[in-house]
């Protein structure tokens, strides 16, 4: 048995594991880099293994940076089966096809990594076409299946978006048993809409995220309340609330959060909303048609014929002269577009003609990665630059990770806890000083391996390891 990194090394995106065992070659996610242009780089480069030697595919859930680079693997080769929920089936199709999109239209435009008009897209429509081909079995939640000889897998409820999963492996060779579990993005309990993530079962190897190792989330409640205060006190001097949101998980919730604070009376029920994103606007469609992920109170809503992403003056917007009528509104309204990070998307045209006034609001809920334009923001740039132009931040920033689909460092470890004595954890998709923050409690060893008080989540004997690219454990 052997298992590899491909991605997520030391990072939050790009996540991709190799599993081999009995001669067969399993891998978990295939998702893209996603921030600057050396990862863009990446993208284009080597997996570290030969996509055509793959036999399987178990995909978490469908955000880009886990399933973003399987129409490359069929581009390059692979013609293995593709094994997910339902949910994440219809996600990921939805978020291939954006990005292939996006590939062909930034490769006629010449900003693909050559940055040379004519030069090829990572993938084409095509690929993201004929990788759907490949899927194959449906799992469901906790219902154990054999994938091939001599291993099972099981996919439970991972709570992070629509249809996400930890997936959990038990696998037989040569006479030796090892289980293996693989988080995926882990969510955390109490959320809207979707269930609370399953407790992890016991494993040999645990292979998890480590995104808000070192941090804890503000609670929920506070920040539906910062939310509304933000867009209140905005809208209250003449301006617009821009929201970047990635179009998976995060924009449902904030409409979500939005219909109840206009039904609370928390917020104005003259407010205007945008959803100015195709895909969010499909990916709500989708949310619809999968009550099996709900949890006990959205599924209510749906039996009762009540719309949980419904507001009164909602409008989505899908054609491009849609969003341009959007950019002429000067104040009282909520614009929600992607990306969440505002590396690509509508967003960025919203944030070029508010950015730079006073009256204006820019409220991030989600993670942004090192070297994103909402990482710049974020941090504090006087400046940014959007499509060539220098656009000064004069709006008011908030920050707001309570909305976060990410378990935090407590959240992190007290899942953890339920894996038993495992002989190995590797810490993937999290920065560095994430990674670390969190090893020192799984470990109960404070830097350079001093003691420390062990924290609920440390198991005896068991190593933590941080792998870099085609490290092999």
């Amino acid at each position: 048995m052997q298992l590899s990194f491909h991605g997520a090394d030391q990072g939050v995106t790009g996540s991709c594991h190799l599993f081999e065992c009995n001669g067969r070659r399993i891998l978990v996610d295939a998702g893209m880099y996603q921030g600057s242009r050396e990862l863009a780089e990446e993208n284009a480069g080597p997996f570290g293994f030969d996509p055509r030697e793959v036999d399987y595919l178990l995909l978490t859930h469908a955000h880009l940076d886990h399933c973003g680079r399987i129409p490359l693997l069929f581009k390059r080769g692979f013609r293995g089966e593709i094994i997910t929920t339902s949910a994440t089936r219809e996600l990921a199709r939805l978020v291939m096809m954006d990005a292939a999109n996006i590939q062909e239209e930034d490769a006629r435009a010449g900003e693909n990594d050559s940055n040379e008009p004519g030069s090829p897209p990572l993938y084409s429509l095509l690929d993201a076409l004929g990788c759907m081909d490949l899927f194959g079995r449906t799992a469901r939640y906790n219902q154990p299946f054999a994938l091939c000889e001599g291993i099972q897998v099981t996919f439970l409820e991972a709570g992070h978006i629509l249809g996400s999963a930890s997936i959990h492996i038990v696998a037989q060779e040569g006479g030796t048993n090892r289980s293996l579990l693989f988080s995926g993005d882990l969510g955390y309990s109490g959320r809207a809409i979707l269930r609370d993530p399953s407790p992890a079962p016991e494993a040999d190897v645990v292979v998890m995220e480590s995104t808000y190792g070192n941090r804890l989330h503000k609670s929920l409640t506070a920040s539906i309340e910062e939310l509304y205060s933000a867009i209140n006190r905005t809208l209250a001097r003449g301006g617009n609330v821009i929201i970047p949101a990635f179009a998976l998980e995060r924009s449902q919730d904030i409409l979500y959060y939005l219909r109840e604070g206009v039904e609370k009376r928390a917020l104005p029920r003259k407010m205007k909303v945008f959803l100015d994103s195709p895909m969010a606007i499909s990916a709500t469609e989708i949310f619809r048609r999968h009550p099996e992920c709900y949890d006990q109170e959205t599924a209510a809503m749906f039996h009762d014929n009540r719309d949980p992403f419904h507001l009164p003056r909602l409008k989505f917007s899908r054609e491009t002269a849609e969003s341009i009528a959007i950019n002429r509104i000067k104040g009282g309204a909520v614009i929600m577009a992607g990306s969440g990070m505002c590396t690509g998307g509508r967003i960025r045209h919203h944030l070029l003609r508010n950015l730079g006034r006073r009256e204006c609001s820019v409220v991030f809920v989600g993670y942004a990665a090192e070297q994103t334009l909402a990482r710049q923001i974020i941090d504090g740039a006087e400046s940014v630059e959007i499509f060539h132009k220098d656009v000064p931040v004069r709006a008011d920033i908030y920050t707001i990770n309570g909305f976060s689909a990410h378990a935090d460092r407590e959240q992190l470890l007290a899942w953890h806890a339920g894996t038993g004595q495992p002989t190995y954890t590797v810490l993937v998709h999290g920065e560095r000083e994430a990674m670390e923050s969190l090893e020192e409690a799984l470990t109960g060893k404070g830097p350079q391996g001093r003691p420390r008080a062990a924290s609920h989540g440390a198991a005896k004997g068991m190593k933590v390891l941080m792998p870099k690219i085609n490290n092999v454990l």
